[in-house]
């Protein structure tokens, strides 16, 4: 269970909610693990097998609190809500600052720095434990290649030239992410990033890794109650949630591509584990198991000033976000990682 930017998110299975006196109550197996103030929380998100009073469920409609299910692993299910106070003028907000080509750029210009830095951050950790020479020499120059484009991000107001620093920058990055990996290297290398379909076992890997981070981004800015489908970086196209790409890119080196590299070089997936460029059931299982293990370890995050579960900062910028589009904040703070 977190408390989080007022959001209680509750997600030990079998726990079950009830209201005592303006007091949310939280009991597992009949045993109280948490007692919070009703009037604390702007909203309850429940995940997986987690039960609550109908009391509780209509106080929270009462108030206009927010109401959230999400399935164990974090997919979006529903959202109950009362009279609409806040999501109307959030979601009015939010499409404004499309028509804003200002705050458009900023948007897209703080996922895009936070991706690289996020990025070039993965590859000076290869390269402090990497001892061939010449590996170290590809990989301070495409990390000082990275920089340099960082560098030159607040100069950049047109947002094509901003999707064009990105582009060099993933190019970058993924020529050389293969020396990241060990023995496997011979089977798993990459130069590039592919997809529809992926043409190598790692890039087959990483498309189902995103596909999870991306799943878990549409659930925050659900949950949130912004529209997943209004971004900013990544043109709208009907049926693409272009926010939540928004959303997962500074995500993808520290949610996906860690967890990918190490399950390769652990042997925990092989070859044999994809068939036809995709994952065998079995394996697939094996890497839910890892990435849910990988969503519970514990970062820094700047603006809270403290640790949380990896698995939850989606949904802390997803609400940061929402901050600053009602303008609560001057700008938006991306989630860059820590180790």
């Amino acid at each position: 269970m977190e408390e989080l930017l007022n959001t209680l998110y509750v997600q030990t299975q079998g726990a079950h909610l009830s209201l005592q006196t303006d007091t949310v109550c939280v009991r597992v197996e009949g045993e109280m693990v948490l007692r919070v103030p009703l009037m604390r929380l702007q909203a309850l998100v429940l995940m997986g097998n987690v039960t609550i009073t109908p009391f509780l469920i209509h106080r929270c409609a009462q108030d206009g609190r927010t109401l959230v299910w999400l399935t164990q692993w974090g997919r979006y299910r529903a959202r109950v809500q009362g009279p609409m106070r806040g999501n109307v003028l959030l979601r009015r907000a939010q499409q404004a600052a499309l028509d804003d080509y200002t705050v458009t750029v900023h948007m897209a210009r703080q996922f895009v720095a936070a991706k690289i830095q996020n990025c070039r951050r993965l590859l000076l950790r290869v390269r402090r434990e990497n001892d061939a020479d010449w590996e170290q020499s590809l990989l301070a120059e495409a990390c000082e290649r990275m920089a340099a484009i960082l560098a030159g991000l607040p100069e950049i107001d047109d947002l094509d030239k901003l999707r064009g620093a990105e582009g060099e920058a993933a190019r970058r990055y993924f020529g050389v992410l293969s020396l990241a990996l060990g023995e496997q290297r011979a089977d798993f290398g990459i130069e590039r990033r592919t997809r529809r379909p992926p043409r190598d076992p790692l890039n087959a890997l990483l498309s189902f890794l995103y596909a999870l981070v991306r799943g878990e981004c549409e659930a925050a800015l659900e949950t949130v109650g912004l529209d997943p489908q209004i971004g900013y970086l990544h043109a709208l196209r009907p049926g693409r949630p272009a926010l939540a790409l928004d959303l997962m890119e500074p995500l993808r080196p520290v949610l996906a591509d860690r967890l990918a590299l190490t399950l390769v070089n652990r042997r925990q997936i092989q070859t044999h584990d994809l068939q036809e460029m995709r994952l065998t059931d079995k394996a697939r299982k094996r890497v839910l198991a890892a990435y849910e293990e990988r969503k519970k370890t514990l970062v820094p995050h700047r603006v809270l000033d403290r640790k949380v579960q990896l698995g939850f900062v989606p949904h802390v910028q997803a609400r940061l976000m929402a901050r600053y589009l009602r303008g609560d904040l001057e700008t938006y703070p991306p989630y860059v990682h820590r180790d």
